[in-house]
């Protein structure tokens, strides 16, 4: 694994031999955002709200019921 540092907040964690992203975490945050595609199912996992709509192409339609934020 590898860690780039994607922006002035933030950095990435990928696999370093075929590239997947598989983390994310802010600069000085003791937490990591694990990428949920990267997990084997059953999960159990369920979406919470959707984040940055405000910014989604016109082709996605989100319809599923969960808050939807124009931001995180």
């Amino acid at each position: 694994m590898r860690w780039y540092r994607s922006s002035e907040t933030a950095e990435r964690g990928f696999c370093q031999h075929c590239g997947s992203s598989l983390f994310w975490r802010e600069f000085g945050d003791e937490h990591v955002s694990i990428g949920a595609g990267t997990l084997d199912p059953p999960t159990g996992l369920r979406t919470a709200r959707h984040i940055f709509v405000r910014d989604k192409s016109d082709y996605y339609e989100i319809e599923d019921g969960p808050e939807q934020a124009p931001q995180a």
